[in-house]
């Protein structure tokens, strides 16, 4: 019989692919596909933040945004990037 010797990296390897396939399953029961584009309330209450907290992100030109006939959308991809670019990585 032969033995099989598992090292970390399968673990790792295998943590990864399981948590991937759980969040496949949640977004695919829930339904949640996200629109390409946001609307200012959908856009606070994704990040929990203050009406006022949203027009300093985008007068700074933190959030890109565009406009049209007055109402001001946001692409979901451009806020997933601005939070990667602005993660903070904390080392103990």
């Amino acid at each position: 019989m032969a033995a099989t010797i598992i090292t970390t990296e399968d673990f790792q390897d295998f943590k990864v692919e399981l948590l991937e396939d759980i969040k496949a399953m949640i977004n695919h029961q829930s339904g949640f596909t996200p629109k390409k584009w946001l609307k200012s309330p959908e856009v606070r209450d994704l990040l929990s933040i203050s009406p006022g907290t949203l027009q300093n992100l985008r007068i700074n030109g933190t959030l890109p945004y565009s406009k049209v006939g007055g109402v001001i959308y946001f692409d979901y991809e451009e806020i997933v990037k601005v939070m990667e670019e602005n993660r903070v990585h904390n080392k103990f």
